[in-house]
């Protein structure tokens, strides 16, 4: 068994944010290696996550983003359970980042679930005249529709995006490592993008309906 130090536990705890007992623990089943480790502790965390997922979430902040020049803004509204958690220095971060990623990656949705019929009848039929001009017979075509379907969601659903800070986990999975990290339910509520030029802003997302953890 590989020894466990007392640095590579802090290192851990600082990647991610979990209690010393649990990066620990996790450290001993990846046999130290901190990669395997930080990996087994956000699928613990999301499944930490998922338990808390059907709380209602009544507070929260509303977060503001300026990109640099002031030629780009957002606003995005994200709730938690209690007011004590969303004055939280880990929460304040998570409304920040959560903003600024609004700002660079320009979602349209906040979920899957939220993107119209017809926006999603209008992609199938793109990718469907794309598999056919490609010569692929129809059967195939459509297989290949769906799994383009997966990419077109993730380029416009804000909780399917790789997070820009960090690509290796979406935006929903970092919402997930705060709600085990402060035992909370959270939810992204909505958000408006606006950029200096553009007549409207970014589609409103209508309030959070579903929690995060149910992705």
């Amino acid at each position: 068994m590989a020894e466990i130090s007392a640095a590579l536990v802090k290192q851990l705890r600082e990647r991610t944010g979990a209690g010393m007992m649990e990066c620990k623990k996790a450290l001993v089943e990846a046999k130290g290696s901190l990669e395997e480790g930080e990996t087994l502790l956000r699928k613990w965390g999301i499944a930490s996550a998922s338990k808390k997922a059907s709380r209602t979430t009544k507070q929260g902040l509303i977060g503001t983003y300026i990109h640099a020049g002031g030629q780009l803004g957002v606003m995005v509204e994200v709730n938690c359970e209690s007011d004590f958690v969303a004055r939280t220095d880990d929460f304040k971060e998570l409304v920040h980042d959560v903003a600024m990623h609004i700002a660079a990656a320009d979602p349209r949705f906040i979920r899957k679930e939220d993107v119209t019929q017809d926006v999603i009848d209008k992609e199938r039929d793109i990718q469907r005249a794309r598999a056919i001009n490609e010569g692929k017979p129809p059967a195939v075509a459509e297989k290949m529709i769906e799994g383009r379907m997966g990419k077109f969601y993730e380029e416009i659903c804000l909780l399917e995006q790789p997070f820009v800070k960090e690509p290796g986990i979406t935006v929903g999975q970092l919402v997930k490592t705060k709600i085990a990290k402060l035992g909370e339910n959270m939810t992204i509520a909505r958000f408006a993008r606006f950029k200096v030029g553009e007549t409207t802003a970014a589609e409103p997302s209508g309030e959070a309906s579903e929690p995060v953890a149910a992705h």
